[in-house]
């Protein structure tokens, strides 16, 4: 109906190229265009100016032999100033932009070792993105933004990779065990000593006040008993506490059978003993 009226209607953010007897004649801008096809005019085509996304997967090999697929991400439009040129110039523009991320793309992964491609994504962005600006705006387009949204190496070096993280956490965390365990050891074995060394200071208490209560009795009984030695009372008194003991173990629920020597002779021997032992504990204490 248009052709007929000789007018023809352009979409906004569309761009229309205009011919004359199969010539370039000019860009109509959107709006209603008077086409006056009996001169030779007509509508070569459309081109539009909004932004345009292309995803491209790229195969390529690291530093360190790693096969690895690289999806870039292109953001580019047309420039209405330079529509001619975006219109007869590329018969595909998308597989132009294709063409030029694969060269960058395998000419700067393969100087980086793995680690590395991942940690400089931005500068391989960077990289495709200024040789795209500088090749396609000779072509009418304009390159908006470049991003390297993944890095995909293979599903067995994935695996290894994890693997690898997967160890060295486990070793950090032996690490940690083993230090922990240390401290409790240590803090254990500190507490041991403070614990024997307090004992130790009790067992000197006790003894040295089983020696001066014995010191007292043994002089009480010599002032009060005329006739008596201070051995003589020693002797009682370790007898005394010799059946008291023996007492003790035969009433304990818990004791069992105790063989010990008996008859005078042996309780003297084990008064002697006795004595020796408070005596030898007492220097103990004093020294």
């Amino acid at each position: 109906m248009g052709n007929l009226c000789c007018c023809v209607q352009v979409d906004q953010s569309t761009v229309a190229i205009r011919e004359q007897f199969g010539k370039f004649d000019s860009v109509l801008e959107p709006g209603c265009h008077c086409m006056p096809w009996f001169l030779g005019k007509r509508v070569a085509g459309h081109l539009t100016l909004r932004l345009q996304q292309l995803d491209v997967r790229c195969e390529t090999k690291t530093k360190d032999n790693v096969f690895v697929n690289v999806v870039a991400s292109i953001q580019y439009r047309a420039l209405s100033g330079k529509a001619n040129d975006a219109f007869y110039k590329l018969s595909n523009t998308r597989s132009q932009i294709q063409a030029y991320v694969f060269d960058v793309i395998r000419a700067s992964v393969p100087k980086l070792i793995l680690d590395d491609a991942f940690e400089q994504k931005d500068e391989i962005a960077k990289a495709v993105e200024e040789e795209l600006e500088k090749a396609m705006s000779a072509y009418g387009f304009e390159i908006v933004q470049t991003l390297i949204v993944d890095i995909e190496p293979d599903e067995h070096v994935k695996r290894a990779m994890n693997e690898i993280n997967a160890a060295a956490r486990l070793r950090v965390a032996a690490n940690e065990k083993a230090e922990a365990e240390k401290i409790v050891q240590i803090k254990r074995a500190e507490g041991e000593a403070e614990a024997k060394y307090l004992s130790g200071l009790g067992i000197a208490r006790q003894r040295q006040a089983i020696v001066d209560g014995l010191r007292d009795s043994v002089l009480g009984f010599s002032v009060n008993v005329p006739g008596t030695t201070a051995k003589d009372v020693m002797d009682m008194v370790l007898i005394t506490q010799y059946f008291d003991t023996m007492k003790e173990i035969g009433a304990s629920s818990k004791a069992s059978s105790v063989f010990i020597p008996h008859g005078p002779g042996a309780v003297r021997d084990i008064a002697t003993q006795i004595r020796d032992g408070l005596l030898q504990g007492s220097s103990v204490s004093h020294h």
